[in-house]
């Protein structure tokens, strides 16, 4: 059992109101929460160069179309998909676009269509198994 003297040294370590102060304004519990979770939780770099790509998604697909820079042949890209992320290759000066995916995908399943200056690349998505699997465990 938490003896109250316990809990104010305590609230008293972590910068938060004595006794029952606390109870009278609960903002201090949003600002705490709000910090633990962005220290908690580091925010993820963009990637690179995806700036110009945007990505659409229906039920069963995922929908990138991405502007082709000036100057760029379409015969001369390669695609490749993985099931996070695509990568584009064969632009000017040796660069890379990898544009990262919201949800995995098949790679393999994929159709792509270069029109009016506009990549489109159409990829299904992998279903979200929500079945569990019974796994031993050791002792």
């Amino acid at each position: 059992m938490v003896k109250w003297d316990d809990m104010e040294q305590w609230m008293k370590k972590q910068q938060l109101p004595r006794g029952f102060e606390a109870l009278k304004d609960t903002g201090w519990v949003e600002r705490y929460v709000k910090s633990m979770m962005a220290n908690a939780m580091p925010e993820k770099p963009a990637m690179p160069g995806s700036s110009n790509a945007e990505t659409f998604e229906t039920h069963h697909f995922i929908v990138i179309k991405w502007k082709l820079p000036r100057g760029v042949h379409p015969s001369s890209l390669r695609l490749f998909v993985r099931e996070d992320r695509i990568r584009i290759e064969g632009l000017p000066e040796q660069k890379r676009e990898t544009i990262e995916l919201p949800k995995q995908v098949y790679p393999r399943v994929c159709r792509a269509l270069c029109q009016d200056g506009v990549l489109q690349i159409k990829l299904r998505k992998k279903p979200f198994d929500r079945r569990y699997y019974e796994t031993p465990i050791r002792y």
